[in-house]
């Protein structure tokens, strides 16, 4: 059998003019990356109305069987372009961290995968370097105003705004900087996140122009003066060179599929730690320039969709024609409680119980944001009859088809069952029903709890007094108006990873809040979730190398 990587390189790529071409995308342009890669001038596409259907792939909560989210999303786009529709793909960018901690890549997977693979995981067009970059910008401005007579009065005990890398490293979560004297700054309490939980991440992606990106950037946060004001980027004048750092990571990039199906890959910001999806400048030129557009979101649609929703369509005037819910037979015994070593045999009693996790999803889609869903289960040679057929009443007491996907082996023609589904919802999609989780005008507790009962399925909601105090301020300083994007575990509705299926009767507990004021909302901390993560045990890098010839091996 043949790995990703190994497909990947049999595939004889499509120079990246003609898969523009194919989209409706100029030559003149593209900012060329080399023979396979492009930037795209989006705002030359602005006038374009916005015709597509949006497409939406989320999933049931992630287990360690995996689901198959992205795979599932190329391949169903793949299939729509087999079946002559004119569809593109508007996917998130890989991080660092996952690839060379956990995945080992997350360019999809088998005949499912956009390329060039190796590309997309390893430093692409170089995106999250000026994420990164800009972030850290800010951070040495903040600590050289300061240094230089600190005219702001800028309390160092109270800064908020961290550094921040493109890598999995738990020793710099908390640190101590600014040792060795007056020369090298004043000591303080210092720390990292993972670039793809900076604000900058967010900002980006939740940006519709490089004039937004700047507004965006000057309302940062940093931190607060000995005199409890709040003090922004715009102040340190930070945010027009963050924004000359940023300009070119504002371009969505081009690439394709192993079909040529043509895909926007833009943004990547984590949907456990942030809000979990592509850029908006991806998915409006997407909507520009094709009648279908498949996305997704992070982890489970608990998480990804409802940031999606709540956050970004918010943002955007997006609306979801269709929603795909993808799942595995496998995963959802795992949700049963099935240890990993014995999903492979049939076990309805276990299935039954674990189908909880799917219904809830289901529920949330169609209940609470009003858009049809379709189940994609993806299959697996140990999946039986009876199992599959369980699956399907589960769904169908909910009001949603299951379409059987096998595009990991197959490409678009072992997606082609889930096309014609997802085209059948489309056209009959009726978007004056969809909805938000919660208004506008909501108090911030009152949106984190529509969101742990409505959503996660909780019975009460615990706000720590420190969290409290944090979300009175934000709405005394005018910041209550804003969506509210709770980090959590990706494993469970609740805030406990051990809960599977569909827990009730819980309290989710809300132990601090952030405000991030140039992306737009306001951070809520559910559990114990880092904004840096650590490498594994044994890290995916430990099996990646290059050899003599300069091929990359164990990305897969």
């Amino acid at each position: 059998m043949q790995s990703d990587i190994e497909i990947a390189r049999a595939c004889q790529l499509k120079p990246v003019q003609a898969v523009a071409g194919e989209a409706g995308i100029g030559e003149e342009l593209l900012e060329l990356y080399g023979r396979y890669k492009a930037k795209v001038d989006y705002l030359a596409l602005k006038d374009r109305p916005m015709d597509g259907r949006l497409v939406l792939v989320t999933a049931i909560n992630p287990t360690p069987a995996g689901e198959g989210k992205t795979t599932v999303s190329i391949g169903l786009a793949d299939a729509l372009r087999r079946a002559g529709k004119r569809t593109m793909l508007a996917l998130r960018e890989p991080s660092l961290g996952p690839v060379f901690g956990v995945k080992g890549g997350a360019a999809g997977g088998g005949y499912a995968q956009v390329v060039p693979m190796e590309d997309i995981n390893l430093h692409f067009t170089g995106d999250l370097h000026a994420i990164t970059a800009a972030n850290n910008l800010l951070a040495a401005m903040v600590d050289n105003h300061i240094a230089q007579g600190n005219a702001l009065g800028i309390d160092p005990r109270r800064i908020t705004w961290k550094r921040c890398m493109d890598m999995n490293d738990r020793q710099l979560r908390q640190i101590v900087d600014g040792l060795g004297g007056r020369t090298n700054g004043m000591p303080r309490e210092d720390g990292f996140d993972i670039t793809t939980a900076s604000e900058i991440m967010a900002v980006l992606c939740l940006s519709s122009d490089i004039a937004d990106l700047k507004q965006r950037l000057a309302r940062i946060v940093v931190g607060r003066t000995y005199a409890d004001a709040p003090v922004t980027a715009g102040q340190l004048r930070a945010q027009g060179a963050m924004a000359a750092l940023l300009r070119d990571a504002m371009r969505p990039n081009l690439v394709q599929t192993l079909e040529g199906t043509p895909a926007l890959v833009h943004g990547g910001p984590f949907a456990n730690i942030a809000h979990g999806c592509n850029s908006i400048v991806a998915t409006q030129t997407a909507l520009r320039l094709a009648d279908f557009v498949v996305t997704e979101a992070g982890f489970g649609a608990d998480l990804g969709a409802e940031k999606f929703i709540d956050i970004k369509c918010r943002k955007a005037g997006l609306k979801p024609s269709c929603i795909v819910l993808v799942a595995t037979v496998r995963a959802l015994k795992s949700h049963g409680g099935v240890a990993k070593a014995d999903l492979a045999q049939e076990n309805l009693p276990a299935l039954e119980k674990g189908l909880s996790n799917l219904t809830r999803h289901l529920h949330n889609i169609r209940t609470v944001w009003g858009v049809e869903p379709v189940v994609a289960l993806n299959r697996f040679t140990s999946d039986t009859d009876a199992e599959i057929a369980l699956v399907r009443e589960a769904a169908a007491r909910m009001g949603a088809q299951v379409a059987l996907c096998e595009v990991w082996a197959k490409g678009g023609e072992g997606g082609l069952a889930l096309a014609e589904q997802v085209v059948a919802r489309c056209e009959r999609a009726d978007l004056s029903k969809f909805a938000f989780t919660y208004p506008d005008d909501l108090s911030l507790a009152g949106k984190i709890e529509a969101v742990a009962k409505k959503i996660y399925g909780a019975q009460d909601v615990s706000i720590a007094p420190a969290a409290a105090k944090q979300l009175k301020s934000f709405e005394e300083g005018g910041y209550g108006n804003l969506p509210v994007c709770i980090a959590k575990t990706q494993y469970s509705f609740s805030d406990d990873p051990k809960k599977l299926g569909a827990p009730e009767g819980f309290t989710l507990t809300i132990r601090q809040a952030r405000l991030s004021a140039g992306a737009g909302f306001v951070v809520a901390l559910a559990g114990d979730i880092m904004t840096m993560p650590g490498l594994p045990r044994v890290p995916a890098a430990e099996n990646i190398d290059v050899d003599d010839a300069g091929n990359i091996t164990g990305l897969f």
